[in-house]
């Protein structure tokens, strides 16, 4: 009978490998996307499509950049070079302060978290790390603090946060109807208070408090590109308020869930707006239509389940989500079905029925993706469990945007709680292992010590991850603990190591892997040659004219502009 009372354990939920297949091979759209110009310059891949050259010579271009006539383009110098090592711990936040979201400014000149307990912290980049960990009331880190701000408790957490393109102003969502907003600087520390309500909405108590007939909460939010705008979205619904109106321009009643994500599609116009739901679609909306007919100008269909988080390229074409059926899609915006097609089928359901990520519990489904499917591509390998995990596109300044990267969560042991990134091609190219991040004595851009890890391994949930828009160096917001929550909360640096100083430098095997690692990535190149587009020097991306069958010698690079 005591064996009949006692409680069953679930069952252990498959690898995330094991609901899509595996990558070996780089994936056909992908390559076209990568030869088609709009994700980085061309020269750096016409170079590698002659198999005799190799890899560049990163010292000879760093001495050609110095004595060249024009300045050389950044992604000349570092399209190639990712963060490679498991990183060095920079902050910690101590118990029951998990930090939600962590992200560089737009220039990579500062660094901002915000955390359960209603913290937001603003530190500058620029300056070089402490030797030892400044320690103060809530956390301890080797980053210059410019700001600690205590928000408003309104509401369980800050669940994001967003910097204007100055450095200036600050926004949060804490799952209430307003936006809060401060600044950066040291002497202001006053709140401006965001209302997106109606004006009009009837008020009332009930046991004492005071309830909004007009109430929801707001679980993301975006600056627009000039900062007199912002895009939030939340219980269904998505909302423009303009900044120097002081008023809400737009309501459009958009999900029939909670909106998880939304943003702006590109960084120029402002009209096209994106939402996420955790009814398991991407909607795509035209501020200059919807006077007429508020409905959606398409509709992004590929997930199962519901979707954590939304990232545009910025060029109002490319976007990705990552979505709690572990599957991380691109989209062409220019391949969205209609809302005329969606409506035929938005009442129908292709996830697992019960499934609630935040167990972990997810198990092989019945449908790999929605048959109305218009994804670009699929990337896999990562675990979306316990929180809304987050991906961004790679840098366009520095690598073109050719890379996409992930959050990772942990779920089981078997799971790698890692930042992941991503060829555009569909292939992993780096796993970036956060159970091996050394603690926060160490020097992040020091060789990584010889022997036994310092640092016992704990089970870890990356939630956010940010890379430097000029350097090769990335950031990762992770919940440590028995669970992957309701411990510490830590961030990590990332950096670029070469071969002297990833490992021992000397130990077996290190060399004729990165040997191996390196022949390999040359027949992917090789792959590469024989799948470009037609007359692909007239694309945009395609800056000069480059002659691969040149000898050996580096030759030089010469703007058409000459």
């Amino acid at each position: 009978m005591a064996r009949l009372l006692r409680r069953r354990a679930p069952p252990a939920p498959a690898e995330p490998e094991k609901f899509y297949p595996t990558i070996t091979e780089p994936q056909e759209k992908g390559l076209e996307m990568l030869m088609g110009g709009e994700f980085g310059r061309l020269s750096n891949k016409y170079y590698e499509q002659n198999p005799r050259r190799g890899p560049r010579n990163l010292a000879r271009l760093v001495r050609e950049r110095h004595i060249a006539k024009r300045r050389m383009p950044a992604a000349d110098l570092a399209s190639n070079i990712r963060p490679n090592s498991s990183g060095t711990i920079v902050a910690a936040y101590r118990e029951n302060a998990n930090a939600y979201s962590g992200q560089f400014s737009a220039d990579s000149s500062f660094y901002y978290t915000c955390c359960h307990d209603f913290r937001l912290h603003v530190y500058d980049t620029t300056a070089p790390l402490r030797k030892k960990p400044q320690k103060f009331v809530d956390h301890e880190t080797t980053m210059k603090v410019i700001k600690t701000i205590q928000g408003y408790p309104v509401s369980w957490t800050i669940t994001d946060s967003h910097l204007s393109s100055d450095n200036q102003r600050l926004i949060y969502a804490a799952i209430a109807p307003q936006l809060f907003m401060t600044s950066t600087t040291d002497s202001d520390t006053s709140h401006h208070v965001i209302d997106f309500t109606d004006t009009g909405a009837r008020r009332g108590r009930i046991r004492g408090r005071i309830v909004n007939e007009d109430h929801f909460g707001l679980w993301s939010c975006r600056f627009s590109a000039d900062d007199k705008e912002i895009v939030a979205g939340g219980d269904g619904n998505i909302f423009v308020y303009d900044l120097v109106g002081d008023r809400r321009t737009v309501r459009i009643s958009a999900h029939s869930d909670d909106v998880n994500s939304c943003c702006w599609a590109d960084t120029a116009s402002g009209n096209v707006l994106i939402s996420a739901s955790d009814d398991s679609f991407i909607k795509v909306w035209d501020r200059r239509s919807l006077g007429s007919s508020p409905k959606p100008s398409g509709v992004l269909v590929g997930h199962t389940e519901g979707i954590t988080y939304v990232s545009p390229k910025g060029d109002g074409r490319y976007v990705i989500s990552n979505g709690k059926d572990q599957a991380l899609r691109l989209w062409d915006l220019r391949m969205m079905r209609s809302n005329q097609e969606y409506e035929t089928f938005a009442h129908r359901s292709y996830g697992v029925r019960g499934y609630d990520y935040r167990m972990g519990d997810y198990h092989k489904p019945k449908f790999s993706a929605h048959p109305k499917d218009c994804s670009v591509m699929v990337y896999s390998g990562h675990a979306v469990y316990r929180t809304l995990i987050r991906c961004h596109f790679s840098p366009t300044e520095s690598t073109g945007a050719q890379y996409i990267y992930s959050g990772s969560a942990d779920g089981k042991i078997h799971a790698r709680p890692a930042p992941i990134i991503w060829s555009l091609d569909g292939q992993i190219v780096e796993v970036l292992d956060r159970q091996q991040t050394l603690p926060m004595v160490m020097d992040p851009s020091a060789a990584d010590p010889v022997g036994k890890l310092l640092r016992k391994p704990r089970r870890v949930c990356v939630r956010d991850v940010s890379w430097h828009s000029q350097e090769p160096v990335l950031m990762s917001t992770a919940w440590e603990g028995q669970r992957g929550y309701g411990g510490d909360s830590t961030i990590a640096r990332h950096e670029w190591k070469g071969l002297l100083k990833t490992g021992s430098g000397t130990g077996a095997g290190l060399l004729e892997d990165h040997v191996e690692k390196r022949e390999k990535e040359q027949e992917e190149v090789s792959t590469r040659r024989y799948t470009r587009l037609p007359q692909t020097s007239a694309v945009p991306g395609a800056f000069g004219s480059y002659d691969v069958e040149e000898d050996d010698d580096d030759s030089e690079w010469m703007d058409e502009d000459d």
